[in-house]
């Protein structure tokens, strides 16, 4: 019950204090043998350093382990923290994936909805919102999060693909298996197609825990390419911002697209 009650006070927490800050899906282990027990974290945080986020089923709308083009949603129960613990049988690239369901945050201050826009690449948000006729003052922004991260199972060999989350990263690169001179390639999709000239944000997290944050642009297929450094561990955010539905109650949707993986020795 204590366990519980911990588990609530974090979730609230992390709905009130960082809502707009990055989510994402943290591996104890980004590579494990056949057979064993994977943990993983649900995050909410910034500069790759958050809080943990129990499992609780209204919050997500998916959660599920990808082996071999098999799809096994994650059994847990309710507070369980690592929210992801589960046995992982076979071997390959598995790729785990968690879509949360709607929140809502508010804005009273114009400047605060202008820095995350500003932070997310988006520019001069102000012409646009009274162009639409949308006050200044006082406003709603609903937000989703679609996460995946990138595990090695034994030998980790294997391909991501396309899971038909609104928008999500496609690794076209295996971290674990395939040469990374030339970098880690990643597309940005939205409603399955390439999101052109989209701003993506690179967490670089090395072993002594410092995180570098740099910034890229997809291309006009909407893939980037991100250098690595063996032995660091990546997060990967890019957001959509779009008119919200006229009888949603809020004005802006966020669409957060996330990816984690690491880079071996």
């Amino acid at each position: 019950m204590f366990r519980l009650a911990l588990s609530v006070l974090a979730l609230m927490f992390s709905i009130s204090a960082v809502s707009a800050h990055e989510f994402w899906i943290e591996p104890q282990n980004f590579q494990v043998e056949n057979g064993t027990i994977l943990q993983a974290d649900l995050k909410n945080g910034q500069n790759f350093k958050g809080i943990d986020l129990a499992f609780f089923e209204n919050r997500f709308a998916r959660f599920d382990m990808i082996l071999n083009g098999v799809v096994a949603p994650v059994a847990a129960r309710m507070g369980d923290s690592p929210a992801l613990q589960q046995p992982v049988e076979g071997e390959g690239l598995l790729v785990i994936v968690h879509e949360t369901t709607a929140s809502r945050l508010t804005y009273t201050e114009w400047d605060k909805f202008q820095e995350f826009a500003n932070h997310k690449g988006f520019g001069d948000m102000r012409a646009r919102h009274e162009a639409l006729g949308f006050p200044t003052d006082t406003f709603k922004e609903t937000y989703f999060r679609y996460a995946k991260a990138l595990v090695a199972v034994g030998d980790g060999a294997g391909e991501d693909a396309p899971t038909g989350m609104e928008t999500e990263f496609v690794a076209l690169t295996n971290p674990y298996n395939d040469v990374l001179d030339g970098g880690m390639r990643v597309q940005a999709l939205y409603q399955g197609l390439p999101r052109e000239d989209a701003q993506v944000e690179i967490f670089d997290r090395s072993p002594d825990g410092s995180v570098t944050v740099s910034i890229t642009q997809t291309d006009a297929s909407g893939i980037a390419t991100v250098p690595v450094t063996n032995g660091h561990s990546y997060l990967l955010d890019a957001v959509v911002l779009r008119e919200a539905p006229k009888d949603s109650g809020t004005v802006w949707e966020t669409l957060w697209a996330a990816l984690t993986f690491a880079v071996p020795e």
